[in-house]
C-alpha cells in the first residue's frame, strides 16, 4: 500500500487503511472534487442561482455520504480495537468528534 495510505489529522494520530477502504474513500472524494470542480464552472459560466444552488445541496449529500462511511470504519476498527485493548479514552474522542459533527 502506497503512504498516502496512512493520513494524518488533527490528534497526530494515523490509520492504516486496507487498500478497499482506501480505495472507496478516494473514489468517493474524487467524485466531490469533481463536483466541485463543476459547480466552480457554473460560477465562472454565470448560471442561474437555483441551479448552482441544487449543486452545492448535492456536493453536501456526497460530503455526509464520505463522513459516513469514515465514521462508520472508524467506529468498526479503530473504536472497537482501542475499546478492546482499555483504551477507554477513545470513547471519549468519539464523543467529541460526533458533537463536532453535529453543529
Amino acid at each position: 500500500m502506497a503512504e498516502t495510505n496512512e493520513i494524518q489529522c488533527c490528534a497526530h494520530k494515523t490509520k492504516k487503511r486496507s487498500e478497499e477502504e482506501y480505495k472507496k474513500l478516494i473514489n468517493r472524494l474524487s467524485r466531490i472534487e469533481g463536483q466541485i470542480r463543476g459547480i466552480r464552472g457554473m460560477v465562472e459560466n454565470n448560471a442561474y442561482c437555483p441551479d448552482i444552488l441544487i449543486q452545492v445541496s448535492a456536493v453536501n449529500a456526497a460530503l455526509n455520504a464520505f463522513n459516513k462511511e469514515l465514521l462508520s470504519n472508524h467506529i468498526r476498527t479503530c473504536v472497537a480495537n482501542d475499546i478492546k485493548n482499555d483504551k477507554n479514552e477513545t470513547i471519549d474522542e468519539l464523543v467529541n468528534t460526533l458533537q463536532k459533527l453535529m453543529k
